[in-house]
């Protein structure tokens, strides 16, 4: 078997579609190593950096700078006539942006629908129509993949595409978060970012349904609650604050008058992030939706308890390892009792590494490859 896959976001590791594709590709070959596999790439990135030995690079030019205009053009373009130039017998687009047609099969994987569930992330005529551009190419998939059931239900009733031509593949912390497994770099990491001996954590991006306002409310009742210093440490690297979209958290602090109790770190390297999780005393996400939600599981996975929002994700995703509230005031109730309470910690992370256990990235590219199998077969696969 022959894949070609779409390698636009090779380049992006920090973000969720280059997260997903970096992943993917060394373990379908890890599972199937007689696995052919041409990756395709853009113009602005002809030698990327972190491709398997055995997987071939197919360039598509040489291009500084890239553009809305040239991604469009690529996908519906480029992309097709180099998979049939490749000879291969499938094409896997990793993320929501396959193109109308193919010469060969198409499987898209679409993460999550947040720009059609949220108007305001698609904002402008051109958003709008790439939208219905991307929407009717996964209509027009021979097969979807999505990350988990709660996306899988939102497909369904979005994109009207029948529940059996979608497969969830659900996606897993790296080996890395781990409790032990590099602990030895933790206070190497500590100084680096000049973190104290306890703190809260969050990581991730600061778009309104993020709710990072929801931390900054519960900070109001910890900050009286715990004695002692427990700032809560803020990793990620800071947007243009701009309303609707970004909310200016900084100002948000500042009116509530937590200001004191925040650290902000910034950006942080991806080797770091094992660590900052591994010293936390409680990781908190209050995000109301994600597509499956991997931050908290590589928390959990490390052995920090989490603190989540109670949406229909977590339930799915983290089950009992993980703490799920419903607003600022109970958000602020179990991140006090988990730094106050050993026994309830204790049995939290237990339960957290036991949820995280359940979720491997050679069990998702083995239901992949499953995926490829029956679509070259003709067949529907089995969701």
């Amino acid at each position: 078997m022959h894949v070609a896959i779409n390698g636009w976001f090779w380049d992006q590791p920090n973000v969720g579609s280059g997260q997903y594709v970096r992943r993917l590709v060394p373990w379908l070959m890890k599972v199937d190593p007689s696995l052919k596999i041409t990756l395709v790439m853009p113009p602005h990135n002809p030698t990327p950096d972190g491709v398997p030995a055995n997987v071939t690079v197919h360039p598509t030019g040489q291009k500084a700078k890239t553009s809305k205009i040239g991604k469009v053009w690529f996908e519906q373009y480029t992309y097709p006539q180099a998979v049939k130039a490749s000879g291969a017998d499938l094409a896997h687009v990793p993320y929501w942006g396959g193109p109308l047609s193919c010469a060969v099969p198409i499987v898209t994987s679409v993460l999550d629908l947040i720009p059609l569930i949220y108007p305001v992330y698609a904002m402008g005529a051109a958003n709008r129509l790439y939208l219905s551009l991307v929407s009717t190419s996964a209509r027009g998939s021979d097969h979807v993949i999505t990350i988990s059931e709660t996306s899988k239900i939102d497909i369904e009733y979005w994109l009207n595409i029948p529940s059996n031509n979608i497969t969830v593949t659900y996606l897993a912390a790296d080996e890395q978060y781990h409790p032990m497994i590099g602990r030895e770099r933790d206070e190497d990491v500590r100084e680096k970012y000049d973190l104290p001996e306890k703190y809260v954590f969050y990581m991730g991006g600061f778009d309104k349904r993020k709710r990072v306002r929801d931390i900054l409310e519960a900070y109001i009742y910890i900050r009286r609650a715990i004695e002692g210093h427990y700032p809560l440490v803020i990793a990620g690297r800071e947007p243009k604050w701009q309303e609707p979209l970004f909310p200016d958290i900084r100002k948000i602090a500042e009116e509530l008058g937590v200001n004191e109790s925040l650290q902000w770190i910034g950006y942080v390297d991806e080797a770091d992030k094992p660590a900052l999780y591994r010293m936390a005393s409680v990781f908190v996400y209050p995000s109301e939706y994600e597509g499956f939600g991997l931050p908290p599981l590589e928390a959990m996975a490390s052995g920090t308890p989490v603190v989540a929002a109670d949406e229909v994700i977590f339930d799915e995703m983290l089950g009992e390892g993980a703490y799920l509230v419903e607003g600022s005031r109970a958000m602020a109730g179990a991140i006090i009792s988990l730094n106050i309470q050993p026994p309830l910690r204790e049995a939290m992370v237990n339960q957290g590494l036991a949820q995280a256990t359940k979720y491997h990235w050679r069990k998702t590219a083995k239901k992949t490859l499953e995926v490829y199998q029956k679509v070259l077969k003709g067949e529907k696969a089995q969701t």
